[in-house]
């Protein structure tokens, strides 16, 4: 049996948090995020996430995120959203260490069945910072577009890290799950 065959895919819980805030921030933020290449750390200091976000996202109706584990050990995770009929995508993170391995690509397949077989979706939308080019092309190559939309970056915020640079915004993107996979 390959590695991504024995990942196991479940919800969340509330005993979850510690580990899910500990995966994200060793994901986005500081040395241990320049491990892999999903690091935000060349464009935002502090928190990428906290305890209190995380359960409170946990207890919102039409809100579940999504963990990969292998024997027992989280590997990755995301937060999916219902919004309207479409999913939203976000807090994406991947052990660093295992960047590049398959899992976030699994993840991510795995989080569009969820929303399309759970709330119907008809596409998933996301936010990614417009600087990050490669992993906005990391998406375009599984299929989502980049919709000409952005977003302002929440200046002033910590709770979304302390910005290194004053041109940040979020890119607004969007697959359709109309005709994917069942």
């Amino acid at each position: 049996m390959s590695e991504l065959t024995s990942t196991l895919f479940r919800a969340a819980e509330a005993a979850d948090v510690a580990a899910i805030v500990t995966l994200v921030e060793s994901a986005y933020r500081g040395d241990s995020g320049r491990r892999g290449w999903t690091t935000e750390s060349d464009l935002l200091d502090g928190q990428r996430t906290d305890a209190a976000g995380v359960s409170a996202i946990l207890g919102q109706p039409g809100s579940v995120v999504l963990l990969a584990e292998r024997d027992g050990v989280l590997l990755a995770c995301c937060h999916v959203e219902q919004q309207g009929e479409a999913g939203y995508f976000g807090m994406f993170a991947v052990n660093p260490d295992l960047q590049n391995g398959g899992i976030g690509k699994a993840l991510l397949a795995e989080a569009e069945r969820y929303v399309r077989e759970q709330w119907h979706s008809l596409a998933m939308r996301m936010t990614v910072i417009e600087q990050r080019a490669e992993l906005i092309a990391w998406y375009e190559r599984r299929g989502y577009q980049r919709t000409g939309e952005f977003r302002p970056f929440p200046y002033g915020d910590e709770r979304c890290g302390i910005p290194r640079r004053d041109d940040l915004r979020f890119e607004c993107m969007v697959k359709s799950l109309v005709g994917a996979p069942a």
